[in-house]
């Protein structure tokens, strides 16, 4: 008889991802210990720095840290989170126009420069816009998850205190990168047409996959039928919720965007080497399928 397995798990409050939550879709090989964080990307930094988690979502670039640093994780294609990405740098109007191409010697706010949100936005801006985003100053609030990443020429950490909207409205840096966009009318996109843009990033690279499922090593290694399960009760949560393509499932699915990533993630000095796609996956991971 196969023997269960309890996980401790990292899993926000998603459309797809409420049926897992309530208990609603369960299995005789797994359950879950939730972790209890108002937000999943609270639980980021104890995942990579402590290995609290044997199963959860995990943002992309600090997957591809983790993975750097030979945290025990590997990583499955199940999106748990996506979203475009070029509506969330903006700027306060009040203070005058801003553009892509302005910001060399600006001043750039975001949470922690290692997150994926800005990851995506400064590839984006080098490689599709020609930025030079070394010549720009990044204020951040919040160390990395994994200290070891070397920081960019311009960086400053804020003191407590100090909060990214509260500099931008003040004028003390000239553009933000947010998790989501205030309703406050001083406020724009800093590209002009942000659906626009998104839209050609996709059309080159597919969809801009943000969360991650990820496991332990060993799981996989050791209960590759547990991780399968797992699997398949994420697909099964998402076709629940509607089955949105914007959640894209098997390694080809996602494949473009796995490519871009790591590909900004080691021009921006979050890696050190430029992995190949399949690496972040094994055996078990690398073969669930697409749907």
């Amino acid at each position: 008889m196969t023997t269960a397995v309890r996980l401790q798990t990292l899993l926000g409050d998603y459309p797809q991802t409420k049926a897992i939550l309530s208990g609603a879709l369960s299995s005789p090989l797994v359950s879950f210990e939730f972790a209890n964080y108002k937000s999943a990307f609270e639980g980021f930094k104890p995942m990579v720095r402590e290995g609290k988690f044997d199963f959860g979502e995990l943002a992309i670039a600090t997957y591809l840290q983790a993975k750097a640093a030979g945290k025990p994780y590997v990583l499955a294609p199940a999106t748990i989170y996506a979203r475009p990405q070029h509506g969330m740098i903006i700027y306060n109007a009040e203070r005058g126009a801003l553009r892509p191409e302005d910001l060399p010697g600006k001043r750039v706010g975001v949470r922690s420069y290692t997150q994926t949100t800005g990851t995506y936005i400064r590839g984006s801006l080098r490689n599709d816009y020609g930025i030079d985003t070394d010549k720009v100053t990044w204020v951040t609030f919040e160390d990395p998850h994994l200290p070891a990443v070397r920081n960019p020429p311009l960086l400053e950490l804020m003191p407590p205190g100090k909060t990214l909207m509260g500099m931008l409205l003040a004028g003390d840096v000239d553009a933000a990168i947010v998790a989501s966009v205030p309703d406050d009318k001083r406020l724009k996109p800093l590209f002009a047409d942000p659906a626009a843009a998104a839209a050609a990033w996709e059309k080159k690279h597919g969809v801009p996959v943000n969360h991650l499922m990820v496991v332990r090593t060993s799981l996989s290694k050791d209960r590759p039928d547990v991780v399968r399960e797992i699997y398949r009760l994420l697909r099964e949560g998402k076709r629940q919720a509607g089955d949105s393509p914007a959640l894209p499932y098997g390694m080809e699915a996602m494949r473009s965007a796995l490519d871009a990533m790591i590909g900004y993630a080691l021009q921006q000095g979050l890696i050190e080497r430029r992995y190949s796609v399949d690496e972040l996956f094994d055996d078990t991971t690398r073969a669930l399928p697409a749907g």
